[in-house]
């Protein structure tokens, strides 16, 4: 059976944002086309690295000495998006892997998203060597243009460090309740 594509070519809207209180915040990509909209939940190391890799691609593309493309070096203003999730929220799946890519006929990047395979946390299925017949029940597939891939990443960046404080001591996360962490490893 075929999969499932939310696809979104030209979206008005591409963010990461979170629900709940951090410490225990929950990560969507969320994509909205007019009154259609989808949701895949993230994590939150997805997200940070998702930001990064689309800054990379976006930084070489406007590197490249023969770029025909017109790359914002930095977020439009006219693209920033600091409003939060559309509600309500409704998670199409987990995202176990992510996909990026170029369309240089469109001049967009391209990012596939993936539910997370909970065969996979189970241990080596039965099947012959290097066959794979496991077909992914649902796609999400977004095209950024340029502009709104940048917005993209400066959006993510705030949200993934808008969390918990680090501890000076140790870098780990600070509760609410406070941290307590313990003297560091001498060795």
């Amino acid at each position: 059976m075929p999969a499932l594509v939310h696809e979104f070519a030209w979206p008005d809207r591409v963010v990461v944002g979170t629900v709940g209180r951090p410490g225990s915040r929950t990560f969507y990509l969320q994509v909205r086309d007019g009154a259609r909209s989808a949701s895949v939940a993230l994590e939150k190391q997805q997200s940070q690295l998702l930001a990064e890799k689309i800054d990379e691609m976006l930084d070489a593309l406007m590197a490249d000495d023969g770029n025909r493309y017109s790359v914002p070096a930095q977020t439009p203003a006219e693209l920033v998006d600091n409003e939060p999730l559309d509600q309500p929220v409704e998670e199409q799946f987990r995202t176990g892997s992510i996909r990026l890519g170029w369309d240089p006929t469109t001049a967009q990047v391209v990012l596939e998203a993936y539910p997370l395979d909970l065969a996979d946390d189970e241990g080596p299925e039965e099947s012959a060597p290097g066959l794979d017949t496991a077909e992914p029940s649902e796609v999400l597939l977004v095209r950024m243009p340029v502009g709104t891939a940048r917005a993209f990443v400066q959006r993510t960046r705030q949200v993934v460090r808008s969390g918990r404080p680090a501890c000076p001591r140790c870098g780990q996360p600070i509760d609410e309740d406070g941290h307590v962490c313990g003297p560091p490893d001498p060795s």
